[in-house]
């Protein structure tokens, strides 16, 4: 089952994170049980670029990484109904992570993150962050579902 997207109104429906840490601004495509494909605008007025590097802005890699994770905990609330359940998608491990080229403002990074393992409790996903079709992050991950903080 395809679903052909929705903007951040939907994804705020989906993930905890806000302002200024919520890096999933759409959701273009998600296919239940399978992938996702999400993208982040990302502005000059990020937080991040004030210190990441004044005079030459390039968004840092473990937020490239986070968007990513973002994206995957979209495509795990709705593979596994998590919604409004007081479930949260937790990262576990973050492994061979390759950063290929940088992320400047300006432009369109896609999310492209699809399941590796599915189970109730724990779920891997492979992670592609790219511009215009050049992949700038690649990475595996682990995430675990787990209650909410109260």
């Amino acid at each position: 089952m395809s679903d052909t997207g929705f903007d951040v109104v939907e994804v705020l429906k989906r993930l905890p994170h806000r302002y200024p840490l919520l890096l999933v601004d759409r959701v273009k495509e998600l296919v239940i049980d399978e992938r996702i494909h999400a993208v982040k605008a990302v502005s000059f007025n990020e937080d991040f670029f004030q210190g990441h590097f004044p005079g030459s802005p390039i968004m840092p890699g473990v937020l490239q990484i986070e968007a990513l994770a973002q994206a995957a905990g979209v495509l795990a609330v709705e593979s596994l109904g998590l919604a409004g359940s007081g479930k949260l998608v937790y990262f576990m491990a973050i492994e061979n992570a390759k950063f290929r080229a940088p992320v400047t403002p300006g432009v369109l990074l896609d999310l492209e993150a699809e399941f590796v393992q599915k189970r109730a409790r724990v779920c891997k996903f492979s992670g592609k962050a790219s511009v215009e079709g050049k992949v700038t992050c690649e990475v595996s991950f682990t995430a675990m579902i787990a209650d909410a903080p109260e």
